[in-house]
Parts: C-alpha cells; sequence; structure tokens
C-alpha cells in the first residue's frame, strides 16, 4: 500500500469510527443495549475508544509503509480535534436534526 492510500484510507477509518457512536444505539456498533436511547456519555467514551482504535490502525498502516516517526503531545492534540471535528456530522444527525414521527397507517 502507498503512502497516498494509507493516508486516504486512515481518513477514512476516521470519519466512519468518529460518526459511528451517534447513528447507532447499540455499544461499539455491536452489543444491544437496554435502553431504549443510548446516552450522550456512553456515545462519548464510544467516541474515545474509535480515536484510539483509529490511530492504532494508523500506527500500522504507517509501519506498513515504512519507517514509524515519534510524535509529541502536539500531533495527539491536533488529531484528538480533528476525529471532533469528524465526528459533528453525526453529532448533529443525531441531536439536532428535527426527527418527524412515523406516519401513522
Amino acid at each position: 500500500m502507498g503512502m497516498s492510500a494509507g493516508g486516504t484510507l486512515v481518513i477514512l477509518l476516521a470519519v466512519l469510527g468518529a460518526n459511528l457512536p451517534f447513528v447507532n444505539q447499540r455499544l461499539f456498533g455491536i452489543v444491544a443495549i437496554k435502553r431504549a436511547v443510548k446516552p450522550l456519555w456512553l456515545r462519548l467514551i464510544e467516541l474515545v475508544v474509535a480515536y484510539f482504535v483509529v490511530g492504532a490502525l494508523g500506527y500500522l498502516i504507517e509501519s506498513g509503509i515504512g519507517n514509524v516517526f515519534s510524535q509529541g503531545w502536539e500531533f495527539y492534540a491536533v488529531t484528538a480535534s480533528l476525529f471532533a471535528v469528524f465526528a459533528f456530522p453525526g453529532f448533529v444527525y443525531r441531536y439536532l436534526w428535527r426527527h418527524r414521527p412515523a406516519a401513522a397507517a
């Protein structure tokens, strides 16, 4: 896998991982929960876990391409902020978008 394809793959994984907590009612998209609606604090925990999973996948992709570069705290601050920006469409869909009730037949 080339550098361009690897970078594109990591960005796509970040967008999908950041929006996953907001577009479903399951825990990590797999485990059904007993509540009808998943609370915000649980979605935020999922978001943090997804950040680390995507970061680990990015590390594996980078190590497969070549040398892995060491990163400082600035890198993690920027990537966490970017991950939060990627999650904004899912947040808008879940909490700010007006959902119409289903029409009665």
